[in-house]
């Protein structure tokens, strides 16, 4: 055939496209009719603008500042590649104020509204959170979607953090083996996942380190793996390591830098060194701050020592004696 090259078969294979009962598979599938749809017109929309990363100065890396998050001004724009945090629930003793529903998000929002200026195009945000009350039960995940649509954040989904298998949910059963008023017991957290201006971001030629094992469990909406014992750790709120540690697995590569507005104990920074990522963490108690180094310099020096087994005795042909490599 003249006038160009055709490489492989000439047989095209059609691709899938959304109908009204769905789609049964997803080879070549063009959604742009259901995302062009009226649906979609008043939500945040994805901003086609090239990768911008700012390097953060070596110094201010793998550092846990005795400030408010409000202000971040030690981060330049686009530095952070994830932001994994849970916010503070009673914000009122720290910041010396009992705040209204209104407030306590505005006060998030001043949060949020830097962290979107931090993050890489494409950075994620994500936000471990639990709803609270009963009378009547307060939503805060949803009023923190609303927030962060609001700040033009897009939203990739919310996964499930099942915790029944070590949590001990509220013994406030209400009206007890009764329909008159029964109270449902909160076994579960939401972890809410948002990006900057676009979904896919740059790599850089980075490593990714998920094995295919972790992708196909991680990338499922409900996660099922303890609690952290807040009197094991000696913070009132702490989350496990194993929460930041699958976000940074699913959602960052190698040698890049992990954000906690709220590091609290210092988990997400732990979670961190241990996926061989940096990281930078806020928190306005002096008391919580020196709680954070204190276990991630404890971590990293049992995480970087070598073990006895990690001693690998080698033969020296030339005199016969054993000599040991700790590399």
């Amino acid at each position: 055939m003249e006038g160009g090259l055709i490489m492989g078969s000439s047989k095209k294979k059609n691709g899938t496209k959304t109908s009204t009962f769905g789609s049964p598979g997803r080879i070549n599938h063009d959604s742009t009719k259901f995302y062009s749809g009226r649906l979609y017109e008043s939500l945040p929309k994805e901003h086609a603008s090239e990768y911008i990363e700012n390097t953060i100065p070596t110094k201010l890396k793998d550092r846990v500042f005795c400030e408010s998050s409000e202000q971040m001004k030690k981060l330049p724009d686009n530095s952070v590649h994830l932001m994994v945090t849970s916010p503070p629930y009673n914000v009122g003793k720290e910041y010396d104020k009992d705040l209204t529903l209104d407030e306590y998000r505005e006060f998030l929002k001043r949060v949020w509204r830097e962290v979107k200026r931090v993050l890489v195009p494409g950075g994620r945000a994500c936000i471990n959170i639990a709803n609270l009350g009963r009378k009547p039960y307060i939503p805060l995940h949803a009023f923190i979607v609303e927030d962060m649509l609001d700040l033009e954040f897009l939203m990739r989904g919310e996964i499930i953090w099942n915790k029944a298998s070590s949590s001990s949910p509220s013994t406030a059963w209400g009206s007890w083996l009764s329909a008159k008023n029964p109270v449902l017991r909160d076994i579960h957290e939401y972890i809410l996942v948002f990006s900057k201006d676009m979904f896919s971001r740059g790599n850089l030629k980075r490593k990714s380190t998920i094995s295919k094992e972790e992708f196909l469990e991680l990338t499922k909406s409900v996660w099922t793996f303890g609690a952290e014992p807040a009197t094991k750790v000696g913070h009132p709120a702490p989350f496990p390591v194993e929460l930041p540690y699958r976000l940074i697995q699913l959602y960052t590569f190698e040698e890049e830098v992990i954000l906690d507005p709220f590091i609290g104990s210092g988990q997400a920074a732990i979670a961190a060194i241990k996926s061989n990522r940096h990281y930078v963490g806020y928190d306005i108690n002096e008391e919580y701050v020196k709680l954070a180094e204190k276990r991630i310099k404890e971590f990293s020096l049992s995480f970087n020592a070598p073990k006895l087994f990690d001693f690998e005795g080698k033969k020296d042909e030339k005199n016969g004696e054993t000599a040991y490599n700790t590399a």
